[in-house]
């Protein structure tokens, strides 16, 4: 195994470039060597082992990080999270499957890096569902040209990534989009010159006199609404209801069967009745 990658396993910080130069200094794993140390990691839990497997692989992760620069996303950033996806990698590799690391640790760092994307390319999330995080990193690369899509593009690129055209299209609004700070204004600035925020223009209507007038006429309906509703119940349906959900201590099934001498699943079944009633009372 080579001494220089067992002795050079301190990589500055603080400098991306030279962490990165670092990096690439460290000498790369034969397959024997890769093989030796994935089986000392499997069966003996070597952490050492597992620690030359990384420092190896390092600049294949600070190559695949290089190709997600186009978020806006720090590159150290990037690289960390692939890190994180490597170090993954090297404790589920398997040596006896007869592939070298590096094509099983793509998987991982790539998917790493894609989770860290998601979470912070934009303040609200543009991929939530399988599909959508799909197309997220294939939409770029699908498009031939600036501007929108053609019908011909997205019935192209749905197919060509096995998702819907609506998907497509909601996908590519959602990229031509961009957020905007709630404390940043743009177009509006004090005698200063520095931006307004919304906070200090935007009413609280809140305790205006119509929205409270309003609010409490609201409010006063609904409960005119359900008395009437209650009202129009049996005495002992109103009263479980009133036990079951008006009351500050609520009454269980079993509380309520023992007091009318029926069964707890009686009681659920009057319950329900009732609640349907009220419902369409309130609905009409």
């Amino acid at each position: 195994m080579s001494q220089e990658l067992a002795i050079r396993t301190i990589l500055p910080t603080g400098n991306i470039d030279s962490y990165i130069s670092a990096i690439y200094q460290l000498p790369m794993l034969t397959a024997e060597e890769e093989h030796d140390l994935a089986v000392s990691l499997r069966d003996n839990d070597d952490m050492e082992a597992a620690r030359q497997l990384v420092l190896s692989h390092l600049r294949f992760v600070v190559k695949i990080a290089r190709g997600y620069s186009g978020y806006g996303l720090a590159l150290p950033d990037l690289i960390q999270e692939g890190t994180v996806g490597l170090m993954k990698a090297v404790k589920r590799f398997n040596p006896d499957i007869g592939v070298r690391l590096v094509s099983f640790a793509v998987h991982w760092i790539k998917a790493e890096i894609h989770e860290f994307v998601l979470r912070n390319w934009r303040i609200v999330k543009v991929a939530t569902t399988k599909s959508q995080r799909k197309l997220f990193f294939n939409l770029r690369s699908s498009k031939k040209r600036l501007g929108w899509f053609t019908r011909e593009e997205v019935e192209g690129v749905a197919k060509e990534l096995g998702v819907k055209p609506e998907t497509v299209l909601e996908m590519e609004s959602r990229l031509s989009n961009y957020d905007v700070a709630f404390d940043v204004a743009p177009g509006m600035e004090n005698e200063d010159g520095a931006p307004v925020a919304p906070a200090a223009y935007l009413p609280d209507l809140r305790m205006e006199p119509a929205t409270r007038i309003e609010k409490l006429d609201t409010e006063d309906n609904e409960k005119e609404q359900l008395y009437s509703a209650l009202e129009g119940l049996d005495e002992r349906s109103r009263a479980i209801l009133e036990a079951r959900w008006l009351s500050e201590k609520k009454a269980t099934l079993h509380e309520l069967a023992d007091k009318y001498g029926v069964s707890a699943e009686r009681i659920r079944q009057v319950e329900k009745a009732a609640m349907t009633k009220i419902k369409k009372h309130l609905s009409a």
